[in-house]
């Protein structure tokens, strides 16, 4: 029998209706100048309600619209929100739901990092969990069919990160997917400031980022160090925060966009 995560957040952070949510998605990419270049490797994108970091996130998912085709493999990391992970957890599911249909857990690279230490099964971790589903929307769009390793990332290292990275690697068929949001709950000029510094580390490939700089610190430290290593080059798409979207001034969440590319992007 099919073991199918069903929606938990569809209705809250985004819409519940499929085809309020296709033409939610059509707009926010719509709104997007298409950039010819390499599709991107990797991408960090946040993971709000998509009335406050849609538009950011867009930034990215318009990037790999190209992509359609050539990318079939998505390997998704976000952090643990309401359960607490050791390591890395893989869902207890062969599909996970959305409004827009469903996505097939691909098992030969589940199977691929089952071994390893840092990695284990959760139902638990990715029951509520909307660091990841806020993104299978997007995907869905914009690549149509592929298939998905999603983990909720707990208490581990930006190394244990980068070497499940490292396995499910690939080439241009495979996607890693980081979804992050930046500084919590700040004044909007001093969170302005954090993310602004948070961002030059990200593009600098320098790790050492931290829960208060970045929900996803941890997988986004350990894409950086995969990144490093594979020589990829990341590129700033956006950067806001609730309070330019939808949100007020006083206590905001910053939310940025990066693609990571192969080789140099805008080599002349």
């Amino acid at each position: 029998m099919s073991q199918i995560r069903p929606a938990a957040v569809a209705g809250a952070f985004y819409p519940g209706n499929g085809q309020v949510l296709s033409r939610d998605l059509d707009a926010m990419l719509g709104d997007i100048s298409p950039v010819n270049g390499p599709l991107p490797k990797a991408v960090i994108v946040p993971h709000a309600g998509y009335i406050y970091s849609g538009s950011i996130a867009a930034s990215a998912y318009q990037r790999l619209a190209p992509g359609r085709g050539t990318i079939k493999r998505v390997v998704l990391l976000g952090p643990a929100h309401r359960v607490p992970v050791r390591g890395l957890a893989l869902p207890d599911a062969d599909h996970f739901a959305t409004p827009l249909g469903l996505v097939a857990i691909d098992q030969a690279g589940s199977d691929a990092i089952r071994d390893l230490q840092q990695v284990s099964v959760s139902a638990a971790a990715h029951a509520m969990e909307h660091s990841l589903e806020v993104q299978l929307p997007f995907l869905q769009k914009v690549l149509g069919e592929f298939s998905l390793i999603p983990l909720v990332v707990g208490d581990t290292s930006a190394e244990a990160v980068a070497e499940v990275l490292e396995r499910l690697w690939g080439g241009p068929e495979t996607l890693i997917v980081i979804s992050s949001d930046l500084s919590h709950y700040l004044p909007y000029a001093v969170a302005q400031r954090v993310d602004k510094q948070t961002t030059h580390m990200i593009l600098g490939l320098q790790t050492g980022i931290n829960h208060e700089q970045a929900c996803g610190g941890t997988p986004v430290n350990g894409l950086l160090l995969a990144a490093k290593r594979h020589g990829l080059s990341p590129e700033l798409l956006d950067l806001r925060n609730s309070g330019d979207t939808a949100g007020d001034h006083d206590h905001v969440v910053g939310y940025a966009a990066f693609a990571f590319h192969e080789g140099t992007p805008h080599a002349h």
